[in-house]
């Protein structure tokens, strides 16, 4: 599972009621939960966020912790 899928999970979100709201298919929806090869677009995240009611910078905060800087 990506971690846009666990914090989905965690959020208790109904993904069919994301993909009314956002018109991203519920097909690319499991794509991003599940699969961890597959980009998520800023877009998307954003949709997301709205659709879930969550402040967008929570979202990317979660589904980017683990991103650090070279040195």
């Amino acid at each position: 599972m990506t971690d846009l899928g666990l914090f989905l999970s965690r959020k208790s979100v109904n993904r069919s009621d994301v993909s009314r709201k956002t018109g991203i298919s519920k097909t690319r929806l499991s794509e991003l939960s599940n699969n961890r090869r597959t980009k998520l677009r800023v877009t998307e995240l954003y949709l997301i966020a709205l659709a879930i009611d969550v402040d967008p910078c929570e979202v990317l905060k979660d589904v980017c912790k683990d991103l650090k800087l070279k040195n």
